[in-house]
C-alpha cells in the first residue's frame, strides 16, 4: 500500500516536534526538527523549488514519521539523539572520533593532576578541552615542573614507602611518604588550578606576597622557591599570546566551503589563552553554510560541556533555542554570538582562516589521492578506478605474540574505523603463511556474512608465498575474492624497488620509483606494518608480564591481580621493596622475598 501524502500532510499538527524521512526499505534518510510540524513538513512537498540535494532525497522518500514534543528545546534534543543513533545520509554528520583531552584534578586528600579522555564521570575538576594530546601533556609537564604535583595513580600512591623517581628529579613533592604537609600540597594544587583557569597575573602577585613574607620569617629556601616560580611564570607569559576577557572560556567557530564539502574550525580560548584549533569536516546536509553550521553546533555542543560563550561566523536558525538548551545543560548562560568586535572578532577571524586553510589542504590531499587511485587502477589493468584497498601484514618476534593487521584506504584517506587486528592462534612459530591464511580467512568470512565491505584490491605484505597463502584462504571460503597483490621489497629492501606479484602473472610487476600508484602502495603497506607492530608490541608486553609473574611459585592469578592493581603495573611491582610487597593482601613475607628476587635478579 502506497503512502497517502495528502492525507498525512492534512492531519499534521501545528505543534513542535521531529520528523523523519524514510526510504522504501525503512532506512532513515533525514531527521529534522520543526517549530510547526505542519508547515515545515508540508514545505517539502509543495511550494518553492528545492536544491538538487533536497530533490534527490525527496525522490527516495516513501513515507514520513513524526514525533510531537512538548517544546522546541525537547525537539532539538530528540533530533540530536536520532541523528547520533541513525546517522541519516542527508543530515550533517560529524565523524564519531575519540573525545578531546582534558586535564583532571582528582578528588583526593592529595589530588593528582592527570591527562584524561572520556565522559568525565570521575570525581574532581576538568580543564579543557585541549585541541590535541600534545597541548594537554605540555601543560601537565609545566605544572609538574612548577608545583611538583603527583602524577601517579591512587593504588600506586597508597602503597609507597619511599619516594619514587619523580621526586628524585624534582617533579613531585612526594606526598605519598608525607614529605610535604597536606596544607602545603593543597596550596600547590590551588596554584596549579589558578594557571589552568588563566589567572596567571593574580597568581604572580600572590606568590610575590608569599615570597616577601617568607623572607621576613628568614625562610630563605622557601622564598627562593617562590622567586623561581614567579620567574618561570613570567617567562611563560612572555612566550604566550594572552588576552583576558574576564577569564572566560570561549570557542570561536567558523565554517568555509560549498554545498559539496565544508570545513568547520573551532578555536579554543581558555582563561584568555589561545589553546589552538581543531578542524572538522561534516558530511551531508541539504542546505547551505547556515544549515551545515547549525547542524555542527547542535551535534558538537550537545555532546559535551559547553564553554561560557560561542562565537560563530554565520548566524544560524534557532540560535536562541540552541543557546537555551546548552544553558539548561551547563547551568549557566551560553550565548551564541554571530556579530562581535574587538578581540572576539580577531578570534573569529582566526577561526575563518583556519577553516579556509583546512578546506584547501584537504582538497590538495584528496587531489593527490585521486591521482594515486587512478594510477593504481591503470597500472593493475582494472576496468575502473578502485575505491577501497586493504592490506594485510603479520608481526611477531620469533613466533611470539603473532598479530596480523588489516588496514583500509579510500579516496578520502585511511578508514580507521575499519582497521582490524587478529590474534593468531595455534601456529607453528614463525609460520607467516599460516598466519596470513588464518587472518584473511577470518576477516573475509565476516564480509561474506554481510558484516563489511569487499575491497577492490587486496595487498599482502610479502612475495609469492604470502600471496599464495592469501589465495588459499579464499579457496577455502569458496569465493574468488578481490584482486590480490603481493608487495615484496627489492633486493636491498629500499623504498622504490618494490616488486608486485599478481595471480596468473609469471614475472613481477615493477613500477617506476616516482609512480603515483607506487606511492599509494607504499603508504598502505607501511600503515599495515605500523598497525601490526603496534599490536604485536602490546600483546608481547602483556604476554611477558604474565609469564614473568607466573614463574613465581605461590603467586596465583588472584595475587597477581592484587599486585598489579596495588602498584599500577609491572614497573611499580619492580620498584617496590620487600616490605611494600608484603603489605599487599595475600602476599606473605616469604612470597614477597621471592617476588623481589625474581623482579630484581642480582640485587
Amino acid at each position: 500500500m502506497s503512502f497517502d501524502f495528502p492525507t498525512f500532510l492534512a492531519a499534521l499538527p501545528a505543534r513542535p516536534g521531529v520528523y523523519r524521512m524514510l526510504a522504501a526499505e525503512d532506512t532513515i534518510l533525514y531527521v529534522g526538527k520543526a517549530r510547526n510540524l505542519k508547515n515545515r513538513v508540508s514545505s517539502y512537498f509543495h511550494g518553492r523549488a528545492h536544491a538538487d540535494k533536497t530533490q534527490a532525497m525527496l525522490a527516495q522518500v516513501a513515507r514520513v514519521e513524526v514525533t510531537v514534543t512538548a517544546s522546541e528545546t525537547e525537539a532539538l534534543l530528540l533530533e540530536f539523539n536520532l541523528i547520533k543513533r541513525h546517522r541519516p545520509r542527508y543530515n550533517i554528520l560529524l565523524k564519531d572520533d575519540k573525545s578531546f583531552p582534558y586535564i583532571h584534578v582528582t578528588s583526593h586528600e592529595y589530588p593528582r593532576l592527570a591527562y584524561y579522555r572520556g565522559a568525565g564521570k570521575e570525581a574532581g575538576r576538568y580543564f579543557g578541552p585541549y585541541p590535541n594530546s600534545v597541548a594537554a601533556r605540555e601543560t601537565l609537564q609545566l605544572l609538574q615542573k612548577l608545583f611538583k604535583i603527583r602524577p601517579c595513580e591512587d593504588p600506586y600512591f597508597a602503597n609507597r614507602s619511599r619516594p619514587c623517581l619523580q621526586h628524585q628529579i624534582g617533579r613531585c613533592s612526594a606526598p605519598c611518604v608525607r614529605a610535604i604537609s597536606p596544607e602545603a600540597y593543597a596550596q600547590d594544587v590551588a596554584d596549579a588550578v589558578h594557571i589552568l583557569e588563566g589567572r596567571n597575573n593574580e597568581l604572580i602577585e600572590d606568590l610575590g606576597r608569599r615570597m616577601e613574607a617568607a623572607s621576613g620569617r628568614l625562610e630563605f629556601e622557601t622564598a627562593a622557591r617562590y622567586r623561581d616560580q614567579i620567574a618561570m611564570l613570567k617567562q611563560i607569559q612572555a612566550s604566550q599570546a594572552v588576552t583576558r576577557i574576564d577569564g572566560r572560556d570561549i570557542d570561536a567557530v567558523a565554517i568555509a566551503g560549498t554545498g559539496l564539502e565544508y570545513c568547520v574550525a573551532v578555536v579554543y580560548v581558555r582563561g584568555g589563552r589561545n589553546l589552538g584549533s581543531t578542524n572538522f569536516f561534516p558530511k551531508g546536509g541539504l542546505g547551505g553554510e547556515w544549515e551545515a553550521l547549525a547542524g555542527f553546533l547542535s551535534q558538537y555542543y550537545l555532546a559535551r560541556e559547553a564553554p561560557d560563550e560561542i562565537l560563530v561566523s554565520h548566524d544560524v536558525e534557532d540560535r536562541e533555542l540552541l543557546s537555551a538548551a546548552l544553558a539548561e545543560r551547563a547551568g549557566h548562560a551560553v550565548p551564541i554570538r554571530p556579530n562581535v568586535r574587538g578581540t572576539r572578532a580577531r578570534w573569529l577571524e582566526m577561526a575563518r582562516t583556519n577553516a579556509e586553510l583546512g578546506l584547501r589542504m584537504k582538497a590538495a590531499s584528496r587531489a593527490g589521492l585521486d591521482e594515486q587511485f587512478t594510477a593504481l587502477g591503470r597500472e593493475l589493468g582494472l576496468d575502473r578506478t578502485p575505491q577501497r584497498i586493504e592490506c594485510f601484514d603479520v608481526s611477531h618476534t620469533m613466533g611470539e605474540s603473532a598479530i596480523a593487521s588489516c588496514v583500509v584506504l579510500g579516496p578520502e584517506g585511511p578508514i580507521k574505523s575499519d582497521y582490524r587486528r587478529f590474534n593468531l592462534k595455534d601456529l607453528t612459530p614463525g609460520d607467516d603463511y599460516a598466519g596470513l591464511r588464518q587472518a584473511v580467512g577470518r576477516h573475509y568470512t565476516r564480509i561474506a556474512r554481510g558484516e563489511g565491505t569487499m575491497p577492490d584490491v587486496l595487498f599482502i605484505d610479502g612475495g609469492p608465498g604470502q600471496l599464495h597463502a592469501a589465495r588459499e584462504a579464499f579457496v577455502a571460503l569458496g569465493t574468488e575474492g578481490p584482486l590480490t597483490v603481493g608487495v615484496a621489497k627489492g633486493v636491498d629492501r629500499r623504498a622504490g624497488q618494490e616488486r608486485l606479484f599478481l595471480d596468473g602473472r609469471n614475472a613481477p610487476l615493477i613500477l617506476a620509483p616516482d609512480s603515483p600508484a607506487l606511492r599509494l602502495i607504499q603508504r598502505v603497506r607501511d600503515e599495515a606494518h605500523r598497525f601490526a607492530i603496534a599490536g604485536h608490541r602490546k600483546a608481547r608486553a602483556r604476554s611477558r608480564l604474565e609469564s614473568l609473574l607466573e614463574e613465581i611459585p605461590g603467586l596465583g592469578p588472584a595475587k597477581r591481580r592484587a599486585l598489579l592493581t596495588a602498584y599500577g603495573g609491572l614497573q611499580g611491582v619492580r620498584q617496590a621493596s620487600i616490605e611494600d610487597l608484603a603489605k599487599v593482601r595475600g602476599v606473605s613475607r616469604p612470597l614477597a622475598e621471592r617476588i623481589f628476587e625474581r623482579m630484581n635478579p642480582g640485587s
